[in-house]
């Protein structure tokens, strides 16, 4: 709508009605009085969508009562949720001696999951799944994870990045998985443009300030232009100028990048929730996904379906970044990218990140029995893989996705619960992630509840209602660590 006032043309817009929305939520004391005046008073046990970001709007709390509360906090909140991992698994390290990531660092042995007491993974097996549940037999590593502070959730970093990157540390909560279950740390990179130069990285975590000298010669100026836009930090729901944040660094104010998740293209196992459910104990925890091979994936996000690698770019800063809350965005600084550059740039250098190599793999994405022999235990796994382990289902070579969403009922096996501060039912269908390059991506599953890939396969095991016996699932796992 256009409205004529002289030489002036005003234009209305969803933008100008949320800044509306917010002078006027920024200038409460019309309303008070005349809430005051007509003798109304206020209910206490009143909710709505903006109560969460009341305080940054009204200023009802300052950043110094927030620090001092959430530092006076932070060590029962994490004796919590290292009391449930303590409960839940295994966490002692039991590195591979041969197979290791890209840059060395070895692969975890499994499962850790822990059993309940008597129980072994073929008794438990051969129950059926209304059986489990009722005894309530489902090993507790299998359950949903929650999130470190799931109350509030947000971004939280490894130890290992934020020794890197400081700018990166809450004040409010840690990290909470150990760092020998999580991927090597900076991570390889792979372009699918120069495979002949192999990782590219230089051994870097590529930031704003070096991304010039380990791509110059390598990626084009717009693709330059893409990677600075991915390692560039913008404003989020926790790393923002407001009273609300959870950083006490000015440079931390300035927000997070793209990279400090997707580090170097890849992972390093950051965690998040998702910000499109409600209420805020039925958000899922989300273990942040590779970007390697997004070239062949047809759906981002773990339940949104989001059909292009440029909706998801641009939907993380609109969306994810603030718990999907908008109102939210426009008061801590929201960056809305331009999509006909700075989403088209970014989103195609993302598509330029490939998958490790994998020597064992021939043209048609399986193992080439020339290389591994025929009667090895990797080739006995692809068999189980493309067969009775029904993995290939949803996991087809060549690159093991079906670029599909599946539910796995998982809830079956357990009764609903809640697990700090989390809200253990039906999850609904997940996208189906490819396995690709799968030895460097732990921990597994969306929320990252299955720390290795022996986890993985006693997991599905269960869930399928395989029926594998030891041996079959020791050569299911060899199998996968070639791709």
């Amino acid at each position: 709508m256009q409205v004529d006032y002289g030489k002036r043309i005003w234009r209305w817009s969803p933008w100008v009605a949320v800044t509306a929305g917010l002078v006027f939520l920024a200038v409460p004391s019309i309303t008070r009085s005349q809430s005051k005046a007509n003798g109304d008073k206020p209910n206490d046990n009143t909710s709505s969508s903006y109560d969460q970001i009341a305080p940054v709007l009204l200023g009802k709390e300052s950043f110094q009562e927030v620090l001092t509360r959430d530092k006076a906090d932070k060590e029962s909140v994490m004796a919590r949720q290292m009391k449930l991992l303590e409960q839940r698994y295994d966490l002692t390290s039991r590195p591979d001696p041969k197979v290791t990531m890209s840059r060395g660092k070895p692969i975890q042995v499994g499962p850790t999951a822990r059993l309940p007491q008597g129980m072994t993974w073929e008794a438990l097996a051969a129950m059926s799944s209304d059986q489990i549940r009722d005894k309530g037999l489902f090993p507790r590593g299998y359950l949903p994870l929650p999130h470190p502070k799931h109350e509030v959730g947000g971004m939280v970093f490894p130890q290992m990045e934020i020794k890197m990157l400081p700018r990166l540390q809450r004040f409010d909560v840690d990290f909470d998985l150990p760092e020998q279950f999580l991927p090597e740390f900076p991570p390889a990179i792979y372009l699918t443009t120069r495979p002949d130069l192999g990782d590219v990285s230089q051994g870097k975590v590529v930031t704003v300030d070096n991304f010039q000298e380990i791509f110059r010669g390598i990626l084009n100026a717009k693709d330059l232009e893409g990677m600075r836009l991915l390692v560039t930090q913008f404003p989020q729901q926790q790393f923002n100028g407001t009273a609300d944040r959870k950083t006490e660094q000015p440079i931390g104010m300035q927000g997070v990048a793209c990279f400090d998740c997707h580090v170097n293209g890849h992972t390093s196992g950051a965690t998040h929730l998702v910000g499109d459910i409600r209420p805020q104990s039925h958000r899922r925890r989300i273990d942040t996904p590779s970007l390697r091979g997004v070239n062949i994936q047809r759906l981002f996000g773990s339940q949104r379906a989001l059909k292009t690698i440029e909706d998801f770019t641009e939907f993380e800063q609109r969306a994810a970044y603030f718990d999907g809350d908008q109102v939210s965005a426009a008061a801590k600084g929201i960056n809305p990218l331009e999509r006909g550059s700075q989403v088209h740039f970014m989103a195609e250098v993302q598509e330029l990140l490939d998958f490790p190599p994998a020597p064992g793999l021939g043209l048609d994405g399986k193992l080439d029995p020339r290389k591994l022999g025929p009667d090895t235990l990797e080739m006995q796994g692809q068999k189980l893989f493309f067969g009775k382990a029904q993995c290939s289902t949803c996991h087809p070579a060549p690159f093991y996705t079906d670029n599909l969403m599946h539910d796995l009922k998982v809830e079956r096996f357990y009764k609903t619960q809640t697990i700090n501060g989390l809200v253990a039912t039906a999850q609904g269908p997940i996208k189906t992630f490819t396995l690709r390059g799968i030895q460097e991506s732990p921990p597994y599953f969306h929320d990252g509840r299955l720390l290795t890939l022996e986890d993985t396969a006693e997991f599905f095991n269960l869930v399928l209602e395989l029926k594998l016996d030891a041996n079959e699932k020791k050569a299911l796992v060899a199998f996968m660590r070639q791709l």
